[in-house]
């Protein structure tokens, strides 16, 4: 059953500058569906990075109404995001974000930490042998190349069984062979684990391989 994950209605999150508000993204109409597998295009400062940001709880909304996993959060205090995402989120970032100092198995239990859940350590070599990194679990962000700091992210995304996964330019920093690996990856999971994906990028080649395209200009979602 698709049920409906997120519900956006009338989203819209205004950041207020000195001389001036700006509408990042305004009266955002959009449900993300189980098993969904959604790209959102369009050009920089088109508003897609706070659009996942909204709809992944990273950061509170100035009007309209979302709804994760059946719970409005569309005023909810910092706190409750917290809770949201840890239980029900997952996020990989373009820049990897890994801890430096720990190995490629130890930044994946990372979330395990702060969710306070206890170290599965089968799990998260499991993930990274899930992403073809089985031979590298033990080596630091240092020693792996840009495409396989980026499978430690995914894996880290995935250990604490997430709904849904999203993906802020995640093949951004790679070339293109090595995006289409990456971006590999997040079909498989959504294909054969039924993971919901939603995830921006520049790169139409790889946005017309999801299920679902969203392109945004100024905030708005445009017809296509």
């Amino acid at each position: 059953m698709n049920e409906i994950l997120i519900d956006a209605r009338k989203l819209t999150k205004v950041y207020d500058l000195i001389a001036e508000k700006i509408y990042a993204v305004r009266d955002i109409d959009l449900e993300v569906r189980s098993g969904d597998f959604i790209a959102v295009m369009g050009p920089s400062g088109s508003g897609k990075t706070t659009l996942l940001d909204s709809l992944g709880c990273l950061t509170t909304i100035n009007a309209g109404s979302l709804t994760v996993m059946g719970k409005d959060v569309s005023r909810a205090k910092e706190s409750a995001l917290v809770s949201m995402r840890r239980r029900f989120l997952g996020f990989v970032f373009q820049d990897f974000l890994l801890i430096p100092t720990l190995t490629a198995i130890e930044n994946v239990l990372l979330p395990l930490l702060f969710a306070r859940i206890p170290q599965d350590r089968k799990k998260a070599a499991r993930l990274l042998e899930r992403v073809g990194l089985a031979k590298r679990i033990n080596h630091l962000p240092k020693e792996l190349s840009g495409g396989e700091k980026q499978r430690v992210a995914i894996a880290r995304a995935l250990i604490a069984s997430p709904k849904v996964l999203f993906g802020d330019e995640p093949t951004g920093n790679l070339d293109s062979k090595t995006s289409q690996e990456i971006f590999d990856i997040f079909a498989d999971l959504n294909k054969n684990d039924n993971l919901t994906i939603v995830l921006t990028t520049h790169n139409p080649a790889l946005g017309s391989q999801t299920k679902k395209l969203i392109f945004l200009k100024d905030g708005r979602i445009m017809p296509h």
